[in-house]
Formats: structure tokens, sequence, C-alpha cells
């Protein structure tokens, strides 16, 4: 409590010292999102007042003398769909740059003015998008600013009940989403990522960069490929350009600075720098492993002329994992100690996106490579005086060039996307590792390096009908590769879909979508080798498929708020198996390690199936909230072909999210979240607790024969978040105080396998049972109250 003391106090100290002048301004350019040409005379106007501007014959517009705060822009013109902005952040101290795009109606040639749709949706997503704002994703409780904990409030996202960022969407493996910034595919968003899937403790993107983020749970657009459960589209915002402004924030875990401004008169720069003290906290702690984490970000904007512009960016990260053998007291510190390896990590992507804008169209080429390194080593009872008690030296390099070209157009009422791609990928992997198995243990020792060329195609054509009370999209995309004979076929992976919106009422409308996607298998399976060759590959290992089906209900309210009932059903193929444990990899990816270094066949089948109830208000009148609940089931086949529940069937999910806008700046955040447990495997205590088997894991290994026959307990937690905000005339500052898990509420996790040890710290043998260890259970507790006071800095 004495944080929320501190915060308090400052709070008094600083009341008086706050400018209150209403200095404040918005400016920006709005333009024609197709052709980049401006739209003089467009109405920019502040929701709900009369405060407003018009564009000049530049498609300039500024909004000045307002008192800093949050505002909803709205933005018009005659023929265009009419534009709705949430949440803008002004102050006295940096003007806001919104710059902003308009789509030309579809039924161009009716000289009227479409009402504004306050939520994202695009002719080719009428279901499953939901955009989020980035003042939505810093306010979040319990958020800590990253995207990845934001979005489990959306209904059809479930997470582990622990403090990993994984993302399971509609019953999906957390392996199953796919991360793009302005169009150009990030693989890793998350520190210590788990390779072969996407989750990790902490996220790497800045949110200070952020415009806002929209995520499709279905209805993928054609030219994001390789997805089965999601698609998280970023766009970053424009970089002041007036001089240079800086951010500094200090959080429970990290400093960062971010920094933007002019590079010339038709260039703009971000950059960010970020840093954990995790260690040293963790140290004083007496917890057993150390983690540190730094990342860098930059984004720059060239504008070449009216016609042609150029973006660059990158994103990267340093991750370093150590043991604090000092913490060696409780049985869960030994525990901890015994098991956990030391890791090192880092990775980073960068990305250049030219655009040319025709006369209605523009072409994207966008070239990326992205770069990941992922090492680690596991020591018997940490000894490292002897290569004898080597267990596990893994080091892996996943090295992707990528080229993609496509155009989008309008012509005669139609909305037309084509483009073509192509990736070079190279795989290395340099593998020691004893696997315990039952009564034995193997030991897998290679190197192998692999490259595979990729390439694809897409197209996509939508258009209104019936006065666009009908919005019809179909679209295709193929994608094909020379890793084999069955995937170098163009045929075989062809990815069709179809969108349909109908407008029952007004504001309420009636949204289908069908598709049918593929996904390529991690390239740890890939890349995995026996005897010198590549055994998936003669395994015939193949493309994941998954068919979606998706309709439902929406009601636009015109209070900011929509009421929206989904139905979605998936349906699984060709997932990788496991022929050494002899289940499904849809079950596996929530942990850290690494998913499909292993021999795998592509015969596993599974489908998810459920329903999701939103009611979301944006902010209206200073209030905000999301309702959000999820009904599903996610089962896949185990070795005897029966369906039973996979690790990701969560039924029943209920996130409540709602916040406050107070005078002078205040704002209290909730949120309050509940799951039913998910399903795990039971430990084979009897084959665990063999000596030539635990010497080599000191884990208790899973008994598959009972794969997911128990579950967790329930899970629910209470976030909350107060901020208070001070412009300054040249700064502000922002303090917040965030305390997860509220009333601290404790989850059971699966419990754990350990061995009886003596008083030197030696594993006891079983007296009763020659050749075994004696073992008991370990209790598996996840939940604390974690208070945490931060502070943002704008100057």
């Amino acid at each position: 409590m004495l944080r929320i003391a501190v915060f308090c106090l400052l709070s008094c100290l600083l009341y008086n010292t706050a400018a209150t002048a209403q200095n404040g301004l918005i400016k920006g350019r709005v333009y024609d999102a197709l052709t980049n040409e401006p739209i003089p005379f467009a109405n920019v106007v502040i929701q709900g007042t009369s405060t407003g501007a018009t564009t000049d014959i530049d498609g300039m517009y500024l909004l000045q003398n307002l008192q800093p705060g949050l505002y909803n822009l709205q933005v018009s013109y005659v023929g265009y769909k009419t534009a709705m902005l949430y949440d803008n952040q002004v102050s006295n101290a940096r003007p806001l740059t919104l710059n902003i795009a308009l789509e030309a109606a579809v039924e161009e040639l009716k000289a009227v003015e479409v009402r504004a749709d306050p939520f994202s949706k695009s002719e080719e997503a009428p279901v499953s998008l939901r955009s989020i704002g980035v003042n939505e994703i810093k306010r979040s409780p319990g958020g800590n600013r990253d995207i990845s904990r934001v979005v489990q409030s959306l209904p059809g996202v479930a997470s582990t009940a622990s403090f990993r960022n994984d993302i399971l969407i509609r019953g999906g493996a957390p392996s199953e989403n796919r991360f793009y910034i302005d169009g150009i595919e990030i693989p890793v968003i998350n520190h210590f990522a788990t390779q072969g899937s996407s989750g990790g403790p902490v996220g790497m993107i800045n949110v200070d960069f952020i415009r806002e983020v929209d995520f499709y749970s279905g209805a993928f657009p054609a030219n994001r490929g390789n997805s089965l459960s999601s698609v998280f589209d970023f766009t970053y915002r424009d970089a002041n350009k007036d001089r240079l402004f800086f951010t500094a924030t200090l959080g429970a875990s990290d400093v960062g600075l971010t920094m933007e401004g002019p590079m010339g008169k038709k260039t703009s720069f971000i950059f960010s720098a970020r840093r954990s003290y995790l260690q040293f906290l963790f140290k004083a702690l007496q917890l057993p492993f150390l983690p540190t984490y730094n990342d860098f970000q930059f984004n720059v904007k060239h504008n070449i002329n009216a016609k042609n512009s150029l973006q660059v960016l990158g994103i990267g990260a340093i991750d370093q994992f150590k043991l604090n053998l000092d913490a060696n007291e409780t049985k869960q510190q030994k525990y901890l100690l015994n098991n956990l390896p030391v890791n090192q990590q880092w990775n980073y992507t960068t990305g250049i996106k030219y655009t040319h804008f025709g006369k209605n169209n523009y072409t994207n080429v966008i070239v990326s490579r992205s770069h990941l390194n992922n090492s680690t080593v596991k020591y018997a009872n940490n000894d490292e005086s002897s290569e004898n008690n080597l267990i596990i030296d893994y080091n892996s390099q996943e090295i992707e060039n990528k080229l993609r070209i496509e155009n989008i157009a309008r012509w005669k009422g139609f909305k037309i996307l084509a483009g073509v791609n192509y990736e070079l990928a190279t795989y290395t992997n340099n593998t020691y590792n004893k696997i315990a198995l039952k009564d034995s243990v193997l030991l897998i020792d290679y190197n192998a390096k692999l490259n595979v060329h990729k390439w694809g195609a897409f197209a996509q054509i939508s258009k209104g009908f019936l006065n666009d009370k009908l919005m019809l999209s179909a679209g295709l995309r193929t994608d094909a590769n020379n890793y084999s004979k069955e995937m170098r076929n163009v045929l075989k992976q062809l990815s069709p879909r179809i969108s349909a919106s109908y407008a029952l009422l007004p504001g309420v409308n009636a949204n289908f979508n069908t598709g049918i996607y593929y996904q390529l298998p991690p390239y740890t399976a890939l890349g995995f080798q026996q005897n010198g060759q590549f055994v998936n590959k003669l395994n015939q290992l193949t493309y994941i498929r998954c068919s979606h089906f998706v309709a439902g209900l929406e009601w636009d309210t015109r209070q900011n708020s929509r009421i929206t009932l989904e139905g979605f059903y998936k349906n699984y193929s060709h997932y990788p198996f496991s022929v050494t444990d002899s289940i499904s990899l849809a079950n596996l990816g929530a942990d850290f390690g690494v998913v499909g270094d292993e021999e795998v066949t592509s015969t596993s089948k599974g489908h998810t199936y459920g329903a999701e109830l939103l009611l979301q208000q944006k902010l209206y009148k200073g209030f905000y909230g999301i309702v959000a609940y999820t009904l599903s089931w996610s089962r896949f086949a185990d070795k005897n072909g029966n369906f039973i529940p996979s690790s990701w069937d969560t039924r029943h999910i209920v996130n409540l999210t709602g916040g406050k806008k107070f005078r002078r700046n205040w704002e209290l955040g909730l949120r309050w979240r509940f799951s039913t447990g998910i399903p795990y495997t039971p430990v084979d205590v009897a084959n665990s607790s063999l000596i030539p088997v635990w010497d080599v894991t000191g884990f208790g290994l899973p008994d598959y024969n009972r794969l997911n026959t128990e579950r967790t307990a329930l899970f629910h937690n209470l976030d909350v978040r107060l901020d208070k905000k001070w412009f300054f005339k040249r700064w502000n500052l922002n303090l917040f105080v965030d305390i997860q898990n509220i009333y601290n509420f404790e989850n059971e996790g699966p419990p754990f396998l350990d061995v009886v040890r003596d008083e030197a710290g030696n594993p006891v043998p079983d007296a009763n049972n020659p050749g075994s260890y004696q073992t008991y259970l370990l209790q598996n507790v996840n939940g604390n109250l974690l208070p945490n006071i931060g502070a943002v800095v704008e100057f």
C-alpha cells in the first residue's frame, strides 16, 4: 500500500501546478485511401460538440484551443464513408497529428454522405473483426501496455492462467496466430518466445508506436496467409513533424524511452529502447531465475512525392535467462532450479514498404527480413564441471527473407485486391538432447540446415448490391514450397473464402464467412533430422488445413456501442502428430522451450465450435466498457482416433471490462475475468520415478495414455487501474496504479512431480520399489496480488 500512498501524495502536490490553459490542437490531412489525393472541404468534427473544421484545398485541417483530454473525431465528405476515430489524446505539450484516409462509398455515383460505422468492418471481413485503439491498450487494467494481454478481454480469446502471453483463439493453439505491422509480417512479438509457437511472458511491441490494431479471429483477407486462428494487423501512427519529442516510461518491470520528430521536410521517425530490471527484483526476492530483456524499435516514413511513399521499420530483442543458484532453500526453488535451463534468445525484423498511388488504386511492394536465434543449455544438477552431466545443448536459427507485391483498386463499384509473394527461409539446428522414454533414454544428436523456397498468389473481389444493403466478397489464395512434392503443388493448397453481410434494419446486419486456410508446420518439424535425413519429409509432412464457418448478427447503435452474437465452427486436418508421444501438436505451445523438434506425421484431426456474445461501448460521455462471453469446445483425436478435449478446451469464458473518466483527468478502470478449467495430462508417476529416467529429465513425464483426462480448477481475478494525468505547458505526466488480482485469488494448476531428497540434496531411492526414487506431488499454485505504480512522462 506504500506505493498507493506515494501516488496520492504526488497527486496532491501536483494538483495546483498543472496547466489549465486550452492550448491543445489536432491537425493533419484528409485524403483518398486509394489515390492519396487530398479531399478538400471535408468536415472534421469533435463528436458530441459543435467544434470542428473544414479541410483546405490540400486536405489539411486544424482544430485548436482544445482543453487537454480524450476526443472522438468524426470525418465526413460526400461520396465517402464517414470515419470515426476514438480516444484521441490531446495535450498542451505537443500537437496531435492525425492523417485520415477516407474510403470511397461503393455506390460512387450517389452524392450522399454515408452514415458513420462506429466499429471497424470491411467488405472482406464483416465478422470476427475487432479494432483496438492505442488508448484502450494503454489504460487496460492488468494489461501492462501489452496487446497480447489486452486482447484477452475480447470474445473467443482464452489464455493460460499464468504470467505468459499465449493467445488461444476459438480453441486453437497459440502457434496459429500471425502478426503484421503496416503490412510487414513480424514472426516474433514476445520476449523469451516459444520457438514453434507465438507466446511468451512479455510483449515486444511498444504501444507508443501504435495507432490501432485490427484483430481478425476469422474471415482473413486473402493477402494474409499462413494462419489458422487469428491475424493481428498493427497500424503505426504518424510521427510528429514539428520538433523532437520524448516519452519516458517507468513500469513494474522495465524502463523505456521513445523519441520522435522530423528528419527533413518529407521524413519523420520514431525510435525507442527498453530494458528490464526484473533480474534485480527477482534476486532480491530470492527467486531461482533471473530474466533480462531488451528491445529496440524504429519507424521511418518518407513522402517521396504526392504519389509515392517509403516506410522503413524495425523491431528486435535480446533476452537472457539465467539461474539464481543461491535461491536453493524451499522445495519450489529446488524443483525450478533442477528443471529450468539457461536460455539466450535474440531476434529482429526489418522491413521496407514502398507505396505507389495510381488513379483508382495503390500498389505496395514489401520486402522484409526476420531472424531468430534461440539457445538452451541444461546440465544435471546444474553441474557444468563434466560434459557427462549435459542434458540438452540446443541452438537454432530461423531466417526469413520475404517479398510481397499487392495492388488494391476500385473499378465500377468493385474493390479488387491481387498480389503475389515469395519467401526464402533458412533453418539451422544443432541439437544434443537426452529424452527419457518409458524404461529407456533416447539421445537426439544432429546438425541440420534447411533452405525452403515458398511462393504464393492471392486475389479478392468485393462489391455492394441492393443499394449497399448486401455486401459480398470472394477471395482465393494458394501457397506452395519446395520442401516436398506434396507441398510443391499449388492446387493442393487452394484457399477460397466467401463473406456476406446483409442489412436487415438500419444498424442491424446479418454476417457470414466461410473459408479454407492453410498453415505451414513449424520449421522445427520441417528441419528435424534422424540418421542424417529429414525424417518428416520422408513422412510426407504437409500443410495444416482448417475450414472456418462463421455466422452472426450485429447491432450498431448511435451511442458508440454495439452488440454482436457469432457462432463458429473450425475443422482441422493434417495437423502434425508426434510419433514419440502419440499426441497432436495442437495440444502444445503454451510453455517455454521448443515445439515440433521431433518426428511427426500429418495425420491429426480436430474441430472446435462455439458461440460468442459481445456488448461493447466505445468512449461515450466518459464511459467505456466490454462484456464478453464465450462458450466453446475444442477436441482433437487421440492415438486411438477418439476425439477428446484438447489442451485449449476452455468451456466458459467471461470478461467484464469498463471504466469511467472523471473530472480533473482522473480515470478508473476495472477488468474481471472468469474461465472454467482447461484440460491437462496427469503425470506418469511410475515411469517418471525410474532412476535412469529421472536422472535425465528431473521432472514428471506426462502419461499420454490418459491424455487431457484432468482439468485445472476454475480461474477468476479482478484487475483495477487508477490513472491521473497532468498537462503542463511543455510536458505531460501520467501516474498510474495498476493492481492485478486485487483479491489475491490463487489458481491451482497441474501438480509437479518431485523426488524426496536427503539432507545433502540427493534423491532418495525407494526401498519398496527398487530402481526408482521416492517421489511426491508438489502443489502448483499461481496467483498473487501484484500492485504496480508507474509513470509516463512526455516532453
